[in-house]
């Protein structure tokens, strides 16, 4: 019998000090390889369903293609990036688009408050690229370690198999940066109309980098052509009595009639730097960058045209990650993308198979050549150059060879103490909440109130009262419809403590700072670099 420990350990036994931080290079820096705990964490994770996917387990899709308009806003699409997808006008990439539902089952209704996936894989001419979104723009947490955490506590209750409020606000308790999603998903913007009538957004921070090797930071958006449409609660209520599939109706039922869904593909650009003049971190995925400082630069649209021949064949056994990029595009150090790019294809290879990229809908369709070989289902043997003995690179033999460059290596100076950070930058968890409530009209308002509402009766006090006190300090109206609204007293919530090891709402946690022998160690290291 297991014996009772209410100390959290590693499945090896070590005690886990810090579950809220994966290890990087300083406070901003890349992600380690060493990463232990999460790695164990996320593996295990990724295998915890059999064989539907863990979230994003409904989904329908569709195929298309991609056009791009050779420019980003009104500059020429080459002053940012070298992609040839972004930059090559007169030519159709095409793609395949998956939409689904977060935390849902398989059969679960398309009614459901939840976010929605929104994953492109471009089939580009210099070999596939997998764009992993949501259609809103921010997320519930910045910090990979904790998307097991967040997954378990939104997902049904392993006692009840129920998914219950007081679990889910027990975890964005802690978590006030999830508070800024909360206030998305709680309100209409949390049932979206149609697959057609919603945004998409990569929600990561990515790259661009140039013929130069000059890079910006960047964030992806979809903006649909046919308009954004979404439910209220009564609203979804009444289409999920006749129905659980309606978004997935709609789709097939637009692209079968000729009606086929337009988005425009935009970006917003920043330049590779902390930027310490804006409030929060940009590379932080529970933050918006605000649209009236850096704006939405059109470059190019995407159409959905065709509808898949088999749904297995293509949309289950689709396969995505957010490590699938094309030269020109690349990572930043986004703690969330960063352990996305290990979990995603991770996850592919547990569920699907470790040959899942033979299958048609995942191969690219360009030219490829590798010398990965074998593993189960393997049915064919990826192209070896001139000579099949020789699968090792490399060799004199005929064997493969490495590409040309296209340009200079992007090359990112990084230095910094390796340990576990949170963001100094935590004024903004409250206040882009606040600037969003403010936002919506009265009825979106009124909507989302009612749903935390709802949501919050259904929980122990002592949660009521937490997540009271932070809607408050996001705005004063926030909590205290809130309050009036689950009938307890707002006082009592205000006059909570702050959390934890945590600053006071309002407040920027202090920078690290270095001891006296961490200083003298810093002064004498030499910056490292990463291509």
């Amino acid at each position: 019998m297991t014996q009772k420990h209410d100390t959290l350990t590693t499945r090896q036994g070590h005690p886990v000090t810090d579950n809220q931080s994966l290890r990087s290079v300083g406070e901003r820096g890349p992600g380690t390889l060493e990463n232990y705990q999460f790695i164990e964490k996320i593996t295990h994770f990724d295998r915890e369903r059999i064989p539907e996917r863990v979230v994003h387990a409904r989904g329908t899709a569709a195929h298309g293609y991609f056009e791009p308009y050779g420019t980003i806003g009104d500059e020429p699409a080459s002053k940012y990036t070298r992609a040839k997808v972004l930059t090559k006008t007169g030519v159709r990439t095409p793609i395949f688009l998956r939409f689904s539902t977060v935390i849902g089952a398989k059969e679960s209704p398309e009614t459901a408050r939840d976010p929605r996936g929104f994953a492109i894989k471009f089939y580009t001419e210099d070999g596939n690229w997998d764009l992993v979104g949501n259609n809103l723009k921010v997320f519930f947490i910045r910090d990979a370690i904790k998307f097991p955490d967040m997954i378990h506590a939104f997902k049904p209750d392993p006692v009840t198999n129920r998914q219950e409020p007081w679990r889910f606000y027990d975890f964005v308790q802690h978590h006030p940066e999830a508070l800024h999603m909360v206030t998305w998903v709680k309100s209409p913007w949390g049932i979206p109309a149609s697959y057609r009538e919603m945004q998409g957004s990569s929600v990561n921070t990515y790259k661009l980098v140039n013929e130069d090797g000059v890079a910006v930071l960047c964030k992806f958006s979809f903006e649909p052509k046919q308009g954004v449409r979404n439910l209220t609660s009564e609203q979804a209520a009444q289409i999920q009595m006749h129905d659980i599939g309606h978004a997935t109706k709609d789709l097939y039922e637009a692209i079968d009639r000729g009606d086929f869904p337009e988005w425009e593909m935009c970006v917003q650009v920043m330049s590779d730097d902390a930027h310490d003049e804006l409030p929060f971190d940009p590379l932080d995925d529970t933050k918006r960058w605000p649209e009236d400082q850096f704006p939405l630069l059109p470059v190019g649209r995407i159409v959905l045209d065709r509808n898949p021949s088999n749904v297995f064949a293509e949309t289950e056994q689709s396969a995505f990650g957010t490590g699938v990029l094309v030269d020109g595009i690349d990572f930043s150090d986004d703690k969330m993308l960063q352990g996305r790019t290990l979990s995603y294809s991770d996850t592919q290879r547990y569920r699907v198979g470790p040959n899942y990229l033979q299958l048609p809908i995942n191969a690219p369709k360009c030219p490829y050549a590798t010398n990965q070989r074998d593993g189960q289902m393997t049915y064919k043997v990826d192209g070896a150059g001139e000579n099949p003995h020789v699968n090792y690179e490399p060799s004199s033999e005929g064997g493969l060879h490495e590409a040309p460059r296209n340009g200079p290596d992007y090359k990112q100076w990084v230095e910094g103490h390796v340990g576990r950070y949170q963001t100094s930058k935590t004024a903004a968890d409250y206040q882009q909440t606040g600037e969003r409530y403010r936002t919506f009209e009265d009825w979106e308002r009124e909507d989302l109130i009612a749903n935390i509402v709802g949501d919050l009766k259904q929980c122990p006090e002592n949660i009521q009262l937490r997540m009271i006190w932070h809607f408050w300090h996001c705005d004063p109206d926030y909590g205290q419809r809130l309050a009036q609204g689950v009938g307890v007293d707002l006082e009592k919530a205000k006059a909570l403590p702050p959390l934890p090891n945590r600053p006071a709402p309002g407040q920027d946690r202090p920078a690290p700072t270095l001891v006296d022998g961490q200083r003298e160690a810093a002064d004498k290291s030499t910056p490292t670099q990463r291509a």
